[in-house]
């Protein structure tokens, strides 16, 4: 898909730049071809400014860029939708977004952060990683550990020992992900298979 810049008769499109773990829209630019090109070969967004006439990397005086995570072009293609990890308030004025908004998301959310995170360690499989020794020693070592934490995770419950029963339910939680990783499925497939039984 190529990006029309011709639409607008000035060269721009408009960019729309989305926080890429809140979901909230953080602000809106304009690129030119150079902008859009430099964006994507630097992976930091590179914005065309109307009135300075130049390319402008965001951040590149405040340190407060945009590291991008994904680009997408829409069905006419004359606008991009940019997801983003910020690095500090987005918004010239000091603010999270230029709408004046609070860039917090929902802690639920870093379900989807961590599975990512899991995922690109079965792929790079790093030295000295918990998470690689893991998927070396296969499903049998996997679902034993599933098995442990969620024993922990019952003993801190009967026990009403709150902290022990939230801090094993996380190792719960995050074992259980990387077992789910091994299989090739996701957190999201769970959800899923959740959200089917809630009718």
């Amino acid at each position: 898909m190529t990006i029309n810049f011709d639409k607008l008769n000035n060269g721009l499109v408009p960019a729309i730049i989305q926080d890429n773990t809140s979901n909230k829209v953080l602000m809106l630019g304009f690129m030119n071809e150079e902008a859009y090109e430099k964006t994507k070969a630097e992976r930091k967004v590179t914005f065309y400014s109307r009135t300075k006439e130049r390319l402008w990397t965001k951040g590149e005086e405040s340190g407060n860029f945009l590291n991008v995570v994904s680009m997408a072009i829409d069905c006419d293609n004359d606008t991009l939708l940019i997801k983003v990890d910020p690095v500090g308030p987005v918004c010239h004025k000091g603010t999270d977004t230029c709408w004046g908004e609070e860039n917090t998301s929902e802690d639920i959310l870093f379900l989807k952060t961590l599975q990512d995170f899991i995922d690109k360690r079965k792929e790079e499989m790093p030295e000295n990683s918990y998470t690689t020794k893991l998927f070396t020693k296969g499903v049998r070592t996997i679902t034993q550990k599933v098995g442990e934490e969620a024993i922990e995770t019952v003993i801190g419950a009967m026990a009403n020992d709150d902290e022990n029963f939230l801090y094993e339910g996380a190792d719960l939680l995050y074992h259980l992900i990387v077992l789910l990783t091994h299989k090739g499925y996701r957190i999201e497939d769970l959800a899923r298979e959740l959200k089917s039984r809630h009718k």
